[in-house]
Parts: C-alpha cells; sequence; structure tokens
C-alpha cells in the first residue's frame, strides 16, 4: 500500500480538479517559440491518446482539445492513490495574419503535441528593386 506523506498534496489536487472538470476544461502547459520560417507551439499532453486530441482552425483562432479518461479497471482493481489530473483540457490561441493557417503540421510523440505552422510567404522579408533616373516618368496635367 502507498503512503502519502506530504499534507498538502492532497489539497493541490483536489484545487487541480477544481480547476479543470469535464464540463469546464482546464489549460494545458504550452511552450510556443519561433524556428527558422515557422512557428512551433508544443502542449503538454501526457497519458493523452492521440485519437482524443482535437485541432481546429477558425480564422485566426487556432483551438486545441484533448481529453484524459481512466484508466479501463477490472472488477478486482482497487485504487490506492490516483493523482493524474483527468477530464477535458482546452487552450485557445489567436494566430497572427501573418501565419500560414493552411499549412499547419501536429506531431505526438512522448505526451507532447508539437504544432508547426509556416509564416506565410508574404509576410516573409523580401528586397525591393529600386529603379533609376531614367526609369522616371514624368506626369502631366
Amino acid at each position: 500500500m502507498l503512503m502519502r506523506t506530504d499534507p498538502f498534496r492532497e489539497l493541490d489536487r483536489l484545487a487541480q480538479q477544481m480547476t479543470g472538470t469535464w464540463t469546464r476544461p482546464s489549460a494545458m502547459a504550452m511552450d510556443a517559440y519561433r524556428e527558422g520560417d515557422e512557428y512551433v507551439v508544443a502542449f503538454d499532453l501526457p497519458g493523452v491518446s492521440p485519437e482524443a486530441i482535437d485541432i481546429d482552425v477558425e480564422r485566426n483562432m487556432l483551438t486545441v482539445k484533448a481529453e484524459r479518461r481512466p484508466l479501463a479497471k477490472s472488477d478486482n482493481v482497487q485504487m490506492e492513490l490516483s493523482e493524474r489530473p483527468l477530464g477535458v483540457f482546452s487552450r485557445q490561441i489567436v494566430l497572427a495574419d501573418t501565419l500560414d493557417t493552411e499549412h499547419i503540421k501536429a506531431d505526438y510523440e512522448a505526451g507532447v503535441l508539437t504544432l508547426r505552422i509556416p509564416i506565410a510567404e508574404r509576410a516573409k522579408p523580401r528586397k525591393i528593386a529600386v529603379g533609376g533616373g531614367s526609369d522616371r516618368k514624368e506626369i502631366s496635367g
């Protein structure tokens, strides 16, 4: 049998369960950074199956939802300790107009969902040629 010695652990677990329920999703931890010509957003979703992850983009709003359900238990299993949060997790991010939402790539490995969002071609830096004096035209009125 497992024994708990931290009196505040149970309080933390209860507080976490109250902030995220099946009807009111809790936020998931994430990192966001730029890598070359794309933005990368990584979400921590340990213990979530890939089938339980839902990613939607509507205009510039990216929504990620995931659900972690209890493990299937047989009749002869008696739970001794349950600290892993269960329920629905959700996060919404407003994406800049400079990102190409049509070509988002999603990978899920080792409990981390990674989204790669390319920067739109129109937002990439480019050189603009400057015409010389001989190309100048005069406008007469």
